[in-house]
């Protein structure tokens, strides 16, 4: 949604991303129901992540909001490149289509600076900490995609809040698109979470590395 704000509707970078936390919240809660529902989830990694990014996303979104946009917007699109391009490569090797459940759950203590990197990632671009913590969760947990993704939302739920409050605070949201984008995401959010799970791993991974060059691209054209 950030490039889309940004081309139709013409924001700047911060007034695209504070419109998009108006959006992402609702999403969020939905979505973290969803992925709970359908896997078993590790409670202590997933209070882990959010414990560790809480502070820094406040940080990271004070930051943000007093920067010039073009600097940010293109710190975003090359970090948006790099998960493509590390996406695209874990789709090519042909990693197996599912993952046990948790093979190393005693790592946990690790998600709180997995969570700390991801929050201070979403703070400063309002969704890079999912996007980070996804393949870093899958990588050292051992869990499969469907799982990761739940994880990292589990991330960023929390400090969407504090981001939101912190970019509404700078006069960066506009709230009547905001409302209206998260209205149309709740109703297609379920339909997501569910081709998700029906997806192959590769597939989604493919899909996502699309979805990420795709962003990078736009933002960069943009800048």
């Amino acid at each position: 949604m950030i490039p889309v704000l940004g081309f139709v509707y013409n924001f700047d970078q911060q007034h695209a991303q504070g419109t998009a936390l108006a959006m992402i919240i609702p999403n969020t809660l939905v979505a973290i129901w969803q992925y709970f529902r359908r896997n078993k989830i590790d409670v202590r990694i997933a209070a882990a992540l959010g414990a560790g990014g809480l502070p820094v996303t406040y940080l990271a979104a004070h930051f943000a909001t007093r920067t010039a946009s073009a600097p940010l917007r293109r710190a975003f699109a090359a970090f948006m490149l790099a998960i493509a391009i590390y996406y695209l490569w874990q789709a090519f090797k042909g990693r197996r289509n599912a993952a046990p459940p948790y093979p190393h759950p005693e790592r946990w203590p690790y998600a709180l600076a997995i969570g700390a990197t991801g929050g201070a990632l979403s703070g400063l671009f309002s969704t890079g900490g999912a996007v980070f913590a996804v393949p870093v969760v899958a990588a050292i947990f051992g869990v499969s995609q469907a799982a990761a993704q739940g994880l990292g939302l589990a991330l960023v739920g929390p400090g969407t809040f504090v981001s939101l409050g912190t970019y509404a605070a700078a006069g960066d949201v506009v709230w009547h698109t905001g409302i209206a984008l998260a209205i149309g995401g709740i109703v297609a959010i379920g339909w997501g979470v569910h081709l998700a799970h029906r997806l192959p791993e590769r597939a989604l991974r493919a899909l996502f590395s699309l979805m990420a060059a795709y962003s990078s691209v736009a933002l960069w054209l943009r800048a």
